[in-house]
């Protein structure tokens, strides 16, 4: 599949440092693939770089407009192994018409808030 273009990569990349910079965010390496979690619990899926899948992130979205919003980019599907049936969408980045990064990094504040302690969103909050 070779090498992910310029422009997902730099989405991805920010979308990486986004998640890590929310409180209590760790990242992982679970079956070769780039998570982010808080509490244990993985918030982020960011894929495999090794170039056999194109570059995508998987997200929990419990608002059911976002969760139709994300349903509607380029490529995008309900995540696999049964995650779909709880929110959770793979975006791939690299499709034409693919989300913002800006936009992707608001996916992921929702799926923390999703899965973070409310101790961790208050003080994500500034509280």
């Amino acid at each position: 599949m070779g090498a992910p273009p310029k422009a997902a990569l730099a989405k991805w990349e920010k979308v990486r440092a986004f998640a890590l910079g929310l409180p209590g965010a760790v990242e992982e390496h679970p079956w070769g693939e780039t998570v982010i979690k808080v509490n244990k619990k993985i918030f982020v899926f960011l894929g495999v770089d090794d170039g056999t899948y194109p570059l995508g992130m998987g997200v929990k979205l419990t608002d059911d407009a976002t969760h139709a919003h994300a349903l509607t980019s380029p490529g995008a599907q309900p995540s696999g192994y049964g995650l779909g049936k709880s929110g959770w969408v793979r975006v791939p980045l690299a499709e034409k018409g693919a989300p913002r990064a800006d936009l992707l990094c608001e996916w992921v504040e929702e799926s923390y808030r999703a899965i973070a302690t409310k101790k961790l969103i208050a003080e994500l909050d500034g509280g």
